[in-house]
């Protein structure tokens, strides 16, 4: 596992390399292959976002109950059920054109087309799927929560 936020991971000219290079930099074995390498980003990724989220609701001072997932990445079915699993959260996934969409909400809005953000976020659930997932396997992400808080 790796931190996504190490800043070898800015631009590398070679990802896959620079994965690499924090596992033997962190004694760990190195990923190789492309399913290998898939895996460690991804769940390296929902474990990051476990850690902003402990972070959050300490800020907050309550518990945060979704997790929304919009863009590129709420297009991976395997990553959003990990994020689920990791943070023991409900996800939900979508839009993913959410900047576009968060653009035209926010004119909407200035013109008084819409007059609430409440209505903007209604018109969002209205008009585009957006998937739930639920934790299934919480449990089997201690273990490897508590190694991956040795690289943050």
């Amino acid at each position: 596992m790796v931190n996504p936020d190490d800043p070898g991971f800015i631009l590398p000219a070679n990802m896959p390399q620079a994965l690499a290079d924090f596992c033997r930099k962190t004694n760990q074995p190195a990923p190789k292959d492309p399913g290998p390498v898939v895996r460690c980003t991804l769940e390296s990724l929902a474990l990051r976002y476990r850690w902003v989220l402990e972070r959050l609701e300490e800020l907050l001072g309550r518990k945060l109950e979704t997790i929304h997932v919009v863009g590129g990445g709420c297009q991976n079915t395997l990553l959003c059920q990990f994020t689920a699993d990791a943070c023991n959260r409900r996800v939900l996934a979508g839009p993913v054109e959410a900047t576009a969409i968060g653009n035209v909400l926010i004119q909407a809005l200035g013109l008084g087309i819409l007059s609430t953000l409440a209505e903007a976020r209604e018109v969002v659930r209205n008009s585009f799927e957006v998937r739930t997932y639920v934790p299934k396997e919480s449990s089997r992400w201690e273990e490897p929560y508590q190694r991956f808080l040795n690289f943050v």
